[in-house]
């Protein structure tokens, strides 16, 4: 099993910025992808962003150029830094991991971060 926990939200004005961090309890390297996702009232969750472990990450259309993820390995963190944020960032941001480590082979989400972006 693989917990992963996220921290960073709160309430931000637009053109602000924000640093979102997702620990793992197990080493990230041994994770093959961590991506973070967003969930606003009324809208299916979307992926924001992913890292893979080999490869380079992606990002959602509309992030692209404000949002930045990256890994920090001796940490077993996930980062995702926000910046120019607009109000509709607005949403509760999770963090997944996707492990094919026999040890903990599987899909784990963490429970939320809400990041709210006022005008």
């Amino acid at each position: 099993q693989v917990s992963v926990v996220e921290s960073g939200g709160g309430l931000v004005r637009a053109g602000g910025s924000l640093r979102l961090s997702c620990e793992a309890s197990v080493s990230i390297d041994s994770i093959v992808v961590m991506s973070w996702h967003r969930q606003s009232p009324g809208k299916q969750r979307e992926l924001v962003a992913r890292s893979p472990t080999r490869g380079s990450p992606n990002y959602a259309d509309s992030v692209k150029g404000r949002f930045t993820i990256s890994r920090d390995s001796a940490k077993n963190t996930v980062y995702l830094q926000m910046n120019n944020l607009q109000r509709e960032d607005t949403a509760v941001y999770y963090c997944n991991a996707q492990s094919i480590d026999h040890r903990h082979r599987g899909e784990y989400w963490g429970k939320g971060t809400l990041v709210t972006v006022s005008s």
